[in-house]
């Protein structure tokens, strides 16, 4: 649920990018800012009136699914549950660190060409402004697709007892991360436009499995926290959005080839780091001090299983009860 969510930040990539090349041609460049400035105005009004603080303060929402959101993060119905975030906990734990970490490479290499790659396409390969924009929603739109597939399958292999948590973490994370460092490298090699083109795009799209990784992590380690420690993470992963344009800029400053490939090269040996940070101090199990459940019947999650144990998906359960007796 969480990666088909955040699915919706590269599926308005996808529709930005060449609706802004379009606007910039016929209308100017001004005409961009007014127009996504007016839908961010319509979605604003759209999400105070929508959006609720909890799922007791929603009209709309069944008693059933109200009880079950409100069992599962450890609060009654009656109860207004008051969380205390363990900061000196937070800011020490080399978990958290870890996503962070991660958090800050896969956006270096998301901003740089988000803002980079029609300017980019330009002046390396030759490409009018107004197909610029087009091509480069593609590798975006390949991201977009992917996110699906890779919290199905990051789910998939937990239910399934064949990955813990933990694993599942590293090996999508890392693996993504891998990928995105060789094909961001090759991209910078061929500079040619269906090599270029594809290398990104496999780039980029490999990003959607890095997304079942460091970003649904905050969830394993501490829950009751999550939108603390993922609040902390998109700050320092803003960073590379205000440092990647401005870098960038002074390097190529005279839009040479040989320029843009050092851009590349950084955004690949960045993306190295993060993984191999990531993959020495992740962990996918509850973090002791995160442990401030106080409900009995708080619905456990299965992101909390011993590491040997796979999720029990107990509507498909076929053990016996004799069997679970034992």
């Amino acid at each position: 649920m969480a990666t088909l969510g955040f699915a919706g930040n590269y599926a308005g990539t996808v529709v930005a990018m060449p609706l802004s090349g379009v606007l910039a041609v016929s209308l100017g460049w001004e005409s961009v800012f007014y127009f996504f400035g007016s839908l961010g105005v319509v979605w604003a009004v759209a999400w105070l009136i929508i959006v609720k603080a909890g799922p007791e303060d929603d009209p709309f929402i069944s008693e059933e699914e109200k009880t079950y959101i409100l069992k599962s993060i450890g609060q009654n119905e009656d109860e207004k549950k008051s969380i205390k975030h363990p900061w000196k906990a937070i800011l020490t734990s080399t978990a958290v660190w870890a996503i962070i970490a991660s958090h800050f490479a896969e956006n270096w290499g998301f901003f740089t060409l988000l803002t980079q790659l029609p300017t980019f396409l330009k002046d390396t390969l030759n490409f009018e402004l107004e197909k610029t924009g087009f091509i480069s929603a593609i590798p975006y739109l390949a991201m977009g697709c992917l996110l699906g597939v890779s919290g199905y399958l990051a789910d998939w292999s937990q239910i399934k007892g064949y990955l813990t948590t933990t694993q599942v973490r590293k090996y999508f994370n890392c693996g993504a991360f891998l990928a995105q460092t060789v094909f961001m490298m090759l991209a910078a090699y061929l500079l040619d436009p269906v090599g270029t083109v594809a290398c990104i795009t496999v780039a980029v799209g490999f990003g959607a499995f890095a997304w079942s990784g460091f970003i649904v992590n905050p969830l394993d380690i501490a829950p009751n926290h999550a939108s603390v420690i993922l609040g902390i993470s998109n700050t320092f992963a803003t960073i590379p959005g205000i440092v990647s344009p401005l870098l960038t800029g002074i390097i190529t400053s005279d839009k040479t080839k040989e320029q843009w490939q050092v851009v590349f090269y950084i955004s690949s040996g960045i993306y190295l780091v993060g993984c191999v940070i990531y993959w020495f101090f992740c962990r996918g199990e509850l973090q002791p001090w995160a442990n401030t459940n106080t409900v009995d019947d708080v619905v456990e999650s299965p992101r909390t299983y011993p590491e040997k144990q796979g999720i029990v998906n107990e509507q498909f359960d076929m053990t016996s009860s004799e069997q679970k007796k034992n």
